[in-house]
């Protein structure tokens, strides 16, 4: 079986928001996004554009930049599908 490299959004910003002691509903709040779309990344079914990924930056506390980086640093091995 063959594997590639991921990164898994949705782990590091849920490990980042209960860093910051946030529930969803606060971080939706502090981002100005909806709870549930927040609820949906975390469990990676959608990946967020860029303007949503600069309100969570921001809803963290965190520069988009910074906030990257956090997402860059636990890459996945996932099995790619034949």
């Amino acid at each position: 079986m063959d594997y590639h490299w991921n990164i898994d959004f949705g782990m590091t910003l849920r490990r980042l928001r209960k860093e910051r002691d946030l529930s969803q509903e606060e971080l939706a709040e502090r981002s100005s996004l909806d709870r549930s779309y927040i609820s949906l990344i975390e469990r990676n079914i959608k990946l967020p554009g860029f303007i949503s990924i600069l309100a969570l930056a921001s809803g963290l506390g965190m520069k988009a930049s910074e906030f990257m980086i956090e997402i860059e640093k636990h890459p996945v091995l996932l099995p790619i599908n034949a």
